[in-house]
């Protein structure tokens, strides 16, 4: 949440660590936008961002999510010309993880060497040239081509990377395990620390022959630490799920998306006591144009 917001990365966690090190890694991204089918690898994810303003909040960046194209059918939208998926990040985010994915301090695939005694200093030296003479941070902003104004070069210094006292002390870590110990340790949410949720929908349709747009964003701000935006957003559908079972109003049986009205209706109804509240806003359309299709 903005008062919360005390590093250069305008990121801390509120859920599992892990995930967010290895966003990306689960095969290429790919989605349909304005009929044309789109992939992106993950070398090149983070690079690949939107932009986007959220009223009150101002400006996010977005990039693609996994496979955006399975959620077609789930929707009942097979025929539908851009389906994306993405994740947001405060502008700046993507681009200075992309050079952390450059280095290989994402990689899950191997072992490092001696790794229980590396210290952060020389774990980021070890993805780097060899030179008999030139200092760690010289052999990086080299390598990457970071000016040394360049605020991507002070996050780095931020997360503490050439620290040679510091050590993450696990045996046998993978790059991805270190550096996540590293940012579990930079971006924790302190006691009082405010996460925030933010989602933006956009709907493009066609009604009797006009072609509409609507916006609908949802901005969720935690209250502490323990109460977080992250437990409203996940733990309270689960709970309101399980008590309109009990109840007797979901009278499906079995494990089910929540795709049904009887499912999703009452929860979000119920959600918004909650501060859980979407605004929609119809806004000029921005879409796929048949007489002037792009690639």
């Amino acid at each position: 949440a903005p008062e919360s917001d005390t590093n250069l990365w305008n990121y801390k966690f509120s859920w599992n660590p892990r995930n967010v090190v290895l966003a990306g890694q689960g095969g290429v991204s790919k989605f349909i936008q304005e009929g044309k089918y789109k992939y992106i690898p993950y070398n090149k994810l983070f690079r690949r961002t939107e932009f986007m303003e959220v009223e009150g909040y101002g400006r996010f960046e977005g990039y693609a999510n996994r496979d955006s194209l399975k959620y077609r059918s789930i929707y009942g939208l097979d025929d539908i010309l851009t389906m994306y998926r993405g994740t947001l990040r405060r502008v700046g985010y993507s681009k200075a993880w992309d050079m952390l994915v450059q280095l290989g301090m994402t990689d899950d695939t191997y072992s490092l060497e001696n790794a229980e005694n590396m210290s952060y200093r020389e774990f980021t030296n070890s993805f780097l040239p060899y030179h008999p003479t030139d200092s760690v941070e010289l052999k990086l902003r080299h390598y990457l081509k970071i000016d040394q104004d360049d605020v991507i070069w002070d996050k780095f210094v931020e997360l503490d990377l050439f620290n040679s006292s510091k050590k993450a002390g696990i045996k046998n870590a993978t790059p991805a395990q270190y550096l996540e110990y590293i940012l579990a340790e930079k971006w924790a949410l302190q006691p009082e620390d405010k996460d925030m949720i933010v989602m933006y929908h956009k709907f493009g349709y066609e009604l009797n022959g006009k072609q509409h747009q609507i916006d609908s964003t949802m901005v969720c701000i935690g209250d502490d630490q323990t109460y977080t935006a992250m437990a409203k957003t996940v733990g309270l559908p689960v709970a309101m799920a399980t008590l309109q079972i009990l109840n007797g109003n979901i009278k499906t049986p079995g494990v089910q998306l929540p795709i049904k009205k009887e499912v999703y209706a009452p929860i979000l109804k119920e959600l918004e006591t909650f501060g859980v509240i979407f605004n929609d806003k119809e806004v000029p359309y921005m879409g796929y144009n048949p007489n002037n299709v792009g690639s």
